[in-house]
C-alpha cells in the first residue's frame, strides 16, 4: 500500500475516529466500559471483535446510535475509501423523530462527515441539540423550519445554512419531505 492509498474502512477505524473526535482517551473509554486499555486498543486495530453488549456500551459511551457500528457494508476493494454507492449508505439513528439519515462519507476517519437527511412531513425534533461542531447544510427539496440559538428561519430548495456550536432545533410542519445534505466537523456519528 502506498502513502496515497486510504486504509480500508473498518469498525476499529471508525471507533478510533469517533473517540478522538470526542476528545476521549483510550484510558477514559476503558474506564467507562470497565475494560482494559489493551482491549480497547485491540478493538480499534481490528485485532479483537467486540460482542453485541460491547457494541451497545461503545455506542452509549461514544453517543452514537448502534446502527452506526453494525452497518459496514463491503464495497469492491477498488472503491473502498473512495466511493459510497446509494444502496450501500450506512443508516444512522432510529428515525423516531421522522428524520432518516445516511452517511455519505466513506467512513468517519476524515476531519468532517457528509450526511444525507430526509425530514418526514410533519416531523419535529423533540428537544434542542447542542453539539461542539460546525455544520453546513444544503436543502435539496422541501422546506424546513430552524431555530439556531435564538433566531428562527425557514429554508427551502437551494438554500443553505450554518450552525457553529450553537443550540438548534428543526421542524418540518409541511406536507412534503425535506431533503438536505450536511457537512459536519468533527464527525459526530
Amino acid at each position: 500500500m502506498n502513502d496515497h492509498t486510504p486504509a480500508l474502512t473498518t469498525l476499529g477505524a471508525d471507533l478510533r475516529a469517533l473517540r478522538r473526535a470526542r476528545g476521549i482517551t483510550i484510558a477514559d473509554l476503558a474506564a467507562r466500559m470497565g475494560r482494559s486499555v489493551g482491549w480497547i486498543s485491540q478493538v480499534e486495530r481490528d485485532l479483537s471483535e467486540p460482542s453485541i453488549s460491547d457494541l451497545r456500551q461503545l455506542a452509549t459511551c461514544l453517543e452514537v446510535p448502534m446502527s452506526m457500528l453494525f452497518a459496514h457494508a463491503s464495497a469492491p476493494v477498488e472503491e473502498q475509501g473512495y466511493i459510497v454507492r446509494a444502496e450501500a449508505r450506512r443508516p444512522m439513528g432510529s428515525g423516531e423523530e421522522g428524520l432518516i439519515e445516511e452517511l455519505l462519507s466513506p467512513d468517519l476517519t476524515d476531519d468532517f462527515e457528509m450526511v444525507h437527511s430526509t425530514f418526514a412531513p410533519n416531523a419535529r425534533m423533540q428537544a434542542r441539540a447542542h453539539r461542539p461542531t460546525q455544520e453546513v447544510a444544503y436543502v435539496i427539496s422541501g422546506r424546513l423550519d430552524l431555530q439556531i440559538a435564538d433566531r428562527r428561519f425557514t429554508v427551502g430548495p437551494g438554500d443553505s445554512f450554518r450552525i457553529r456550536n450553537e443550540p438548534f432545533q428543526w421542524a418540518n410542519p409541511y406536507d412534503e419531505a425535506c431533503v438536505a445534505v450536511w457537512v459536519i466537523a468533527p464527525p459526530v456519528y
